[in-house]
């Protein structure tokens, strides 16, 4: 029973359960006033299946302009791949042996389409800034048409026509649809699953977002609180893309293959999911205080900041053979031996200083609070701003369990040695116990 969940049933289930609640989602914060039990009352009276017929019907298949949009940013974005500066840079090695090539251009791409849209848009004046929150519902019509589509292609094209050896399927059909059949397809030298995640995913996140903070500033002027959500996460973007190549050489890449969880992921749910914080706020100004306005953005640079100084830690241990200081000290680290599935032996440096001496995955502690800091702007009149955050906090964690029997795989005898140098998972047990105190003296 638990391998037909996890091979059949369970991948079903997200493939036909998360398309129609990202258009109940949308529904909820642009029509419903954020209220998710207003939605829930409508599901009650009209049915679930006919509720959702009737919120997704309208924009079902898109609109032109929203096809329009989504080919010429897709096209976009590839170009930028194509034509910017950038260095070559190699990931790690994977299972087959193969070395993934990637041109590391992410930062540069993501302030040419930053300014180019601006410059479009408020400079020239040739299209509304608006445009896609706007066209928001058919935009994210066609994306969940758009992106089946493409995830079909990739499993034909990693089973039929592999870029490398990364590649295979199982006896299962739906599970190879939802995690896909080849770790890094290629398509005329463009890397679709650096595309797919970075130069659309993350990039559109930057673009939905000066789109809501226009179409509140034309609704009756812009508010704090959308100000401070948007400039929280436009830093957090700009961190992704200036740390790219790390992201490149994270778990997620090295072992998520490029099938529905990751490509539907990034071409449909970050474009809602992740703004939905922001696309509530449109319709619901929030004037906060001068105080808590500068502690919300104080905090949340914070957070965003050592999340980023986690992720740089590592980066640099390894770039550098461990012959760095991490806080002003040389860096204990652990070199564990793997092997790949050719039978070739491999080393990876763990580090165990810094940050990730404090916790294995205690990065994810400030990506969850920045989320939350960024998401707070809005206050409590409604739950629907909090659901990325949650989403967020049950990802991670789910992802934290799931890296440590990878790694516990991988890395045999040498990880258990790396938990007895770095003991806590996620949250360190003072920090733990103190909690527990906190909560106990409560009661």
């Amino acid at each position: 029973m638990s391998a037909n969940l996890r091979n059949t049933l369970g991948p079903l289930f997200l493939i036909l359960i998360c398309p129609p609640f990202v258009m109940l989602l949308w529904y909820t914060n642009t029509q419903l006033a954020g209220s998710l039990s207003e939605l829930w009352t409508l599901m009650i009276q009209q049915g679930s299946l006919q509720t959702i017929y009737n919120i997704w019907s309208p924009y079902f298949w898109g609109s032109q302009t929203a096809w329009t949009i989504i080919l010429y940013f897709a096209a976009f974005e590839l170009v930028l791949m194509r034509i910017l500066p950038g260095k070559v840079v190699y990931g790690p090695v994977t299972p087959k042996g193969n070395t993934p090539v990637y041109k590391s251009n992410g930062i540069l791409a993501f302030l040419t389409t930053m300014i180019v849209f601006c410059i479009v848009t408020f400079g020239l004046g040739l299209i509304p800034a608006t445009i896609l929150y706007d066209n928001l519902g058919h935009i994210l019509g066609a994306l969940n048409i758009s992106s089946v589509f493409v995830c079909g292609l990739l499993y034909l094209k990693g089973r039929f026509s592999p870029s490398t050896t990364d590649a295979g399927i199982t006896k299962h059909f739906i599970f190879d649809y939802y995690w896909g059949t080849e770790l890094y397809p290629k398509v005329l030298g463009w890397n679709i699953k650096q595309f797919i995640t970075c130069r659309f995913g993350m990039m559109s996140w930057g673009l939905f977002l000066l789109s809501y903070c226009s179409k509140q500033a034309e609704l009756g002027g812009i508010s704090n609180s959308m100000c401070i959500a948007v400039f929280l996460q436009l830093v957090y973007i700009t961190k992704f893309f200036i740390w790219e190549n790390g992201y490149l050489c994270s778990l997620d890449i090295m072992h998520d293959r490029a099938g529905f969880y990751i490509c539907w992921g990034c071409l449909v749910w970050v474009p809602c999911i992740y703004t939905s914080p922001s696309m509530y706020l449109v319709l619901h100004p929030v004037h906060l205080s001068m105080v808590w306005a500068t502690l919300f953005s104080t905090l949340g640079l914070f957070c965003i900041l050592v999340n980023y100084l986690a992720d740089r830690q590592r980066q640099l241990t390894r770039a550098t053979d461990g012959d760095c200081k991490i806080w002003g000290r040389k860096p204990i680290t652990l070199s564990a031996n793997y092997e790949t599935t050719e039978g070739h032996a491999r080393k990876s440096l763990l580090l165990a200083s810094g940050w990730w001496g404090i916790a294995r995955h205690f990065h994810y502690i400030p990506e969850i609070a920045a989320t939350f800091l960024w998401s707070v702007p809005a206050l409590f009149s409604n739950f629907s701003p909090y659901f990325y955050v949650c989403f967020l906090s049950i990802l991670l964690v789910e992802r934290a369990f799931r890296d440590d029997r990878r790694c516990a795989k991988k890395y045999g005898d040498d990880w258990d040695k790396y938990c007895e140098l770095v003991p806590y998972k996620i949250v360190p047990l003072f920090v733990a116990q103190l909690m527990f105190v906190r909560l106990q003296s409560s009661h």
